[in-house]
This record gives structure tokens, C-alpha cells and sequence, in this order.
């Protein structure tokens, strides 16, 4: 029988202190112009960001939402379980984004969590495609467009992944607020009970027990 991994409870402020740090190193390393946040848990994490990818004097960068589900709920009022394979739940609508409208841009993809990297893999594999066809369809090869996707994660846990990303994007453009084990990462906006999780995570965090922040 496996165990159970240990809960540990993270707070909106140690996420948002997690997303200004690596927010630094994004803005220095890839400047995106464009984020995509894969949704439901990369929605508040991509908005945090994007206060600290704001260059003074430039637009803020406008953020489009995929839907995408890997995670089934059993229906047991529990918990979630990893599905079989990825959903298309929404997609980018490029007749409403000006038809083109990831060539030439510099994307960044944001998710919650890179726990088996197949989420991940589908989004960045599936965007890949759609820029080289918007790309050959102005006689461009994709590399010829100039178009770039990078990652962030809040967690990225380090184990053994069911898919991998190095064949599809460039590696240096994978960014994490904080590498984490085997711990059940439990996030405020799953919270049923928001001010007894934000408790909990500040008691992990004064014991020394929040390892994932």
C-alpha cells in the first residue's frame, strides 16, 4: 500500500512571494509579451506575475486562458486523481486574436503545478502546432517567425515524468518558483475554508514544515 504524501498548506502571500521572485528572473531571462494560463490552476498564478513582468512605460501583457484537464474527480468529495489523458476543455480562439496572433511573440505558458509534465507536454506540443501553421501560412518556417514559448510553474515536483518537454521548447525558459518533492501540495484556491488554510500554512511555516515555499 502506498502512502499517503504529506499535506502541505501554502498561503495567496507565499504564492504571490514566490511568483515576484521568479518574476525577476523572467523578466530578465525571456520578457514574454504574451501569457497563457492553463486553467483552472494557473489563472491566479499568471495574474501575480504578470504585476511583476510589467515593464514601466509598455502595455500590460495580456493574458488568454486553455482549458485543459488531466486531474478526474472521482466524485467522492475527496480528492482528485490523475486521468488517463488530456482534455481540451477551451482553446485559443485565433479569429478573435487577430488570426496570427502568437507568431512573433515570445509566449509564456503558467500552470500551478508540473507534477507529471503530461499536461504541460499536451499544451506546449499542441501550441507548437499552431504556430507553425500560422507560420506556413505566410510562408514562414517557425523559426523564421521568431516565435518563442517558455514555462512557468509555481511547484515543480521532482520525480520521474510520464512526458518530457526538452524535445519541444528550449530548456533555459522553464522556470519555477520552487522545486519540490513528494509532497500534496494544497493550494488557497482549492480551499473550502480559506482563513483555516491560511492558518495552517502559517503554522507549517513557524514550525519549519513548509517545504514547499
Amino acid at each position: 500500500m502506498t502512502d499517503t504524501p504529506k499535506k502541505v498548506y501554502v498561503s495567496y502571500d507565499q504564492i504571490h512571494q514566490l511568483c515576484q521572485a521568479a518574476g525577476e528572473v523572467i523578466l530578465r531571462d525571456f520578457r514574454p509579451d504574451l501569457i497563457l494560463a492553463i486553467g483552472g490552476g494557473g489563472f491566479i498564478p499568471a495574474r501575480i506575475l504578470r504585476t511583476f513582468l510589467k515593464v514601466p512605460g509598455q502595455k500590460n501583457i495580456p493574458i488568454q486562458a486553455i482549458g485543459l484537464v488531466l486531474y478526474e474527480d472521482l466524485g467522492t468529495g475527496v480528492e482528485e486523481q490523475i486521468g488517463a489523458e488530456v482534455q481540451r476543455i477551451q482553446w485559443l480562439d485565433f479569429s478573435t486574436m487577430g488570426g496570427k496572433s502568437l507568431l512573433g511573440k515570445r509566449i509564456l505558458i503558467v500552470d500551478e503545478v508540473d507534477d507529471t509534465r503530461t499536461t504541460l507536454h499536451y499544451a506546449v506540443r499542441e501550441l507548437l502546432k499552431d504556430a507553425t501553421s500560422q507560420a506556413e501560412a505566410v510562408g514562414q518556417t517557425l523559426k523564421e517567425s521568431h516565435t518563442e514559448f517558455g514555462v512557468f510553474v509555481v511547484h515543480n515536483k521532482n520525480k520521474p515524468k510520464k512526458a518530457e518537454l526538452d524535445d519541444l521548447m528550449d530548456m533555459s525558459r522553464y522556470f519555477v518558483g520552487k522545486e519540490v518533492g513528494g509532497e500534496w501540495v494544497c493550494y488557497p484556491w482549492e480551499s473550502l475554508d480559506i482563513v483555516q488554510h491560511t492558518k495552517l500554512a502559517q503554522e507549517q511555516a513557524a514550525a519549519g514544515e513548509n517545504t514547499v515555499v
